[in-house]
């Protein structure tokens, strides 16, 4: 029966499949202080597409209400044409009239026309002081638009040159990640992984500090420490749920302070009895 990678993990000891993932851990840690050197570069970045997109819509929107008012002033320049001739019209009219109703009729619908005309003519007005506004508050954006352009080019810039600073040692160390992976059982691995995203500090395993786990600093009872120490079972931490390696598992020294050397007591000298007494 051929062994798969699956099996093969979860048949090697939990000393080794500890140790390994120990060692992922300090790989993804580095990786994830390349990242940090990145810093908020790629969300900047993300940011700045974000808003140059938007400023671009904004534009399209001012130059869209500006062919509306062009349109709308030319509608009204139409009226006005059409109410003139109308004026013109019913003045002639007028000339020809037989009594007074008819003129009376008439002259109502030239005054009519009149205000239609004065009506027609404060649309336009209000239309072209609208495309003025448009106007400037194109130009405003394109401003503003530019000097987004300017800074997106210099982010774009710093952040490529960090990216190929570091895209060499991450993808190599994305590649010693990969290769430990097999080395762990996918139940471990999986539960290392979703540690690792809930953490704030992205740590899944730590070891024991001064009795203590190494990423919530909560006290570990002594027994606990034993068990952990013995190497039979993956444990982890019953507060911060991170698995729990011991520090000379992981090869990491702890310095043990020194105790005071206790004060050598003073040596008491009897006196002799003197002869005679």
């Amino acid at each position: 029966m051929a062994t798969t990678p699956k099996t093969k993990a979860e048949n090697l000891s939990v000393e080794s499949r500890l140790k390994s993932l120990y060692k992922l851990q300090t790989i993804l840690s580095e990786i994830d202080r390349i990242r940090f050197v990145r810093g908020e570069l790629p969300f900047e970045v993300r940011d700045l597409e974000d808003q140059i997109e938007g400023l671009h819509t904004r534009i399209e929107k001012y130059r869209a209400d500006i062919e509306e008012f062009r349109r709308k002033s030319a509608a009204e320049q139409n009226h006005i044409l059409d109410a003139q001739k109308q004026i013109e019209t019913y003045r002639q009219q007028i000339d020809n009239v037989r009594n007074n109703r008819e003129y009376d009729l008439l002259t109502k619908e030239v005054e009519y026309q009149t205000l239609e005309i004065e009506l027609a003519e404060k649309h336009i007005n209000e239309y072209a002081r609208a495309i003025d506004t448009k106007t400037a508050e194109i130009e405003a954006t394109e401003s503003e638009l530019v000097d987004r352009n300017h800074i997106l080019d210099e982010k774009r810039q710093e952040l490529e040159e960090i990216v190929n600073e570091t895209k060499q040692d991450e993808e190599k160390l994305r590649a010693e990640a990969l290769a430990l992976e097999p080395k762990i059982d996918e139940r471990t691995l999986n539960a290392f992984k979703r540690i690792r995203k809930n953490a704030r500090n992205g740590l899944g395993i730590v070891y024991i500090q001064r009795n203590a786990c190494g990423g919530c600093f909560n006290r570990i009872p002594p027994q606990r420490q034993m068990e952990i120490k013995m190497h039979k079972k993956i444990i982890v931490c019953e507060y911060c749920g991170r698995i729990m390696i011991d520090p000379e598992l992981a090869g990491v020294k702890i310095d043990v302070p020194v105790s005071e050397k206790p004060a050598r007591a003073k040596r008491t000298v009897r006196k002799s009895a003197s002869k005679g007494e």
